[in-house]
């Protein structure tokens, strides 16, 4: 199906336009139903609500510094929503909007951002999660070996991995597209193209025409898609699992989105990209494209979207007050997920920082 839509001839698979309308052009694609649209949409609005509020309260100094999410909730829900509960989810750290497909509880992300471990201590047989790993790139490698492993043992369960377009000038990146090419690993490596890593804009970091087609250069598909237009992420996705449980190896999916919000709350965007820019890709916010689309189908009305909305907030604001409450983060707890067995050089240390907080020289 993918050749259809070669990124290397300039094609980019999209079905739902900004005004809501869906392509009934395009033929055998996988579509979500009307059920699963609104349980997207619901999804994607508690995603922005909760985004959104973890914003306000970095600025009101009760959160570190939080990369906020808006604008690109499509990719994470669509592609999630596209595997099995049981395949492995590897993400990067803007994926709030799969964390609550796969049932995590919001408060479990905010408890994460508040620097508490707790909040990467995802149960593996419940969630197949992985934790965020803050060193850029540096999950992919682990989400091929995940991936071979499953293809090893023969359980017929793949791997979903993200990455930012600035991830894909770091080596792991390479690395892992290289080893999952000749492993046929099962895996699809989802790019967010968010136009910017940090401050540097895509064209100033690599002189590939797509992201997209950097897989072909390891033996495989890659495949560009509306990154707003989750109907698009979800077929996508989809024939990208199915062609890895077939046998079939890796896929990568470059989702072409942007970040509408700051890289993280510690940085100024508008040194960088001009606000023209931003207002022009407003128009083509997910949230409401897909919205337009529930209102012209009457899946749901405007009356309803307020009151969801609104509970939306009530749940994010609840979840942050269950996070704060948490028992506060330990200093043991510093220590003690490094290793299995704590070495003598970590025990010491750990030694050393308890005298220190109780006053002993």
């Amino acid at each position: 199906m993918f050749e259809n839509f070669d990124p290397r001839d300039g094609k980019r698979l999209q079905l739902l336009d900004e005004n809501g309308n869906l392509n009934s052009e395009v033929k055998d694609l996988p579509l979500l139903t009307d059920i699963q649209v609104l349980q997207a949409y619901k999804t994607m609005i508690i995603t922005r609500e909760a985004d959104e509020w973890a914003v306000s309260l970095n600025r009101q100094g009760r959160m570190p510094t939080y990369p906020p999410v808006k604008g690109q909730e499509a990719n994470s829900i669509g592609s999630l929503m596209a595997v099995n509960n049981d395949d492995w989810f590897v993400q990067a750290f803007r994926e709030l909007g799969g964390l609550l497909v796969r049932g995590v509880p919001l408060s479990m992300h905010y408890l994460y951002f508040l620097g508490n471990e707790m909040g990467s201590h995802y149960e593996p047989k419940k969630y197949h999660v992985l934790p965020i790993s803050v060193p850029i790139s540096s999950q992919l490698p682990h989400a091929v070996g995940l991936a071979y492993a499953e293809l090893y043992k023969k359980t017929n369960k793949i791997t979903l991995v993200f990455n930012g377009d600035g991830g894909t000038s770091v080596g792991d990146f390479h690395e892992s597209l290289n080893f999952a090419g000749v492993w046929k690993a099962p895996v699809i490596f989802y790019v967010q193209n968010n136009q910017y890593a940090i401050s540097v804009p895509r064209h100033h970091q690599t002189a590939s025409t797509t992201i997209a087609e950097k897989a072909f250069g390891y033996g495989f598909t890659g495949v560009q898609v509306d990154g707003n237009d989750i109907f698009a992420v979800h077929a996508a996705s989809r024939i990208a699992a199915d062609h890895a449980r077939k046998g079939g190896g890796p896929t990568l999916i470059e989702g072409f989105t942007y970040r509408l919000g700051a890289h993280t709350t510690a940085d100024d965007p508008t040194r960088y990209r001009e606000d023209e820019e931003v207002k022009e890709w407003k128009k083509k916010d997910p949230i409401i494209r897909l919205e337009k689309y529930v209102l012209n189908k009457k899946l749901i009305t405007e009356k309803q979207i307020e009151k969801l909305k609104k509970e939306a907030k009530k749940q994010a604001h609840a979840a942050f007050e269950e996070a704060d409450s948490f028992q506060k983060e330990s200093l043991e707890n510093t220590f003690r997920y490094t290793f299995k067995n704590m070495p003598p050089i970590l025990e010491e240390q750990l030694r050393q920082r308890r005298e220190l907080e109780r006053g002993v020289n």
